[in-house]
């Protein structure tokens, strides 16, 4: 079976992973992973000695074809990086011919939506299906699109950009839009949305459970609200109905437009479905064409926290059968 490597290029930190496929999926065989370095040249050595080092550990063999994720935009064609926000300074630097000249193997590269998006349709939960679109949900909110089988990103690779959708008239910003779906639906809308509101609640002398005083509001994240609302905070279980109510509306969009047989949803929506999904399918069944939704399951994402692990691996694995 097919010896695949995968990197992951991220803001703060960086990961190397070899896997090999079986008949059930694939065995990641092993994964080193190191802080972001300050350059982008220093981040590409250190990508190619991870690499190295790990086909040591694992036999000597070589992959037959390397992954990259990374955010975006990019250019996937070239295999140019092209100034991603959370990589300052990373101005169409080209992360491919590195490490295909190190390793003489076929690279590719894909923004992480799209390589998400690629590895739970080989090996998570949109397995054996045509039409798929898997949501982040988590800094942000990106969208990878399986479409007739294939990846699809659009003619410069911007394909997929669901969070710029706008799903209210106001709200907190995301995607530099107020109102967005990434707004709502992403760790830092809901963040930014329930500190508005503690703020709010505070002055009426109301404080929630997860932000008693003022000076506090810079340390609400989606994760505390999200515990505050397990325990039953009224306006943290509130919030979350919001979130789930815009994420509904979200999602009948991408029904409507695209009729996948499955919209995954990872990070955020996996961890606090129970809190989320009945609002999102109460909105989603209101907004939705019937037909288009009765084709369609809204399911969280198989590979769970690990997805970015397998994010690299699936991009090699499409390269090769592209």
């Amino acid at each position: 079976m097919r010896l695949l490597g995968g990197v992951d290029i991220g803001g703060t930190k960086c990961a190397v992973s070899i896997g090999r496929e079986t008949e059930a999926g694939i065995d990641i065989l092993g994964k080193i992973g190191f802080p972001t370095p300050a350059s982008p040249g220093e981040t590409m050595e250190r990508l190619g000695e991870a690499m190295a080092e790990l086909i040591d550990r694992t036999g000597g063999e070589g992959p037959e074809a390397i992954g990259i994720s990374c955010g975006g935009p990019l250019d996937s064609r070239a295999g140019f990086i092209l100034s991603p926000p959370n990589l300052p300074g990373w101005d169409r630097i080209d992360c491919v011919t590195p490490l295909r000249d190190r390793f003489d193997a076929p690279v590719a590269l894909q923004n992480d939506a799209n390589a998400c998006a690629l590895a739970e349709w080989k090996w998570g939960a949109g397995r054996g299906m045509n039409h798929m679109i898997f949501l982040t949900f988590g800094t942000g909110l990106g969208a990878g699109l399986i479409l007739n089988g294939r990846l699809y990103a659009g003619a410069s690779d911007m394909a997929g950009e669901a969070g710029h959708i706008r799903v209210a008239p106001d709200g907190p910003v995301g995607y530099g839009k107020a109102g967005s779906f990434e707004g709502f639906c992403s760790g830092g809308g809901i963040a930014r949305l329930a500190r508005a509101e503690a703020e709010a609640a505070i002055s009426r002398g109301q404080p929630p459970s997860f932000c008693p005083t003022l000076p506090s509001l810079d340390d609400i994240t989606a994760k505390s609200v999200g515990e505050a609302a397990v325990q039953g905070d009224p306006l943290a279980v509130r919030l979350f109905e919001t979130v789930g109510r815009k994420l509904g509306r979200g999602l009948a969009v991408l029904v409507d437009l695209l009729n996948p047989e499955a919209i995954v949803i990872g990070s955020i929506y996996a961890r606090q479905r129970a809190l989320l999904e009945p609002y999102a399918l109460e909105e989603l069944r209101k907004e939705a064409l019937p037909l288009s939704l009765e084709a369609c399951r809204i399911v969280p994402a198989a590979l769970g926290e690990s997805v970015g692990d397998y994010a690299g691996l699936s991009v090699a694995l499409n390269a090769l059968e592209s």
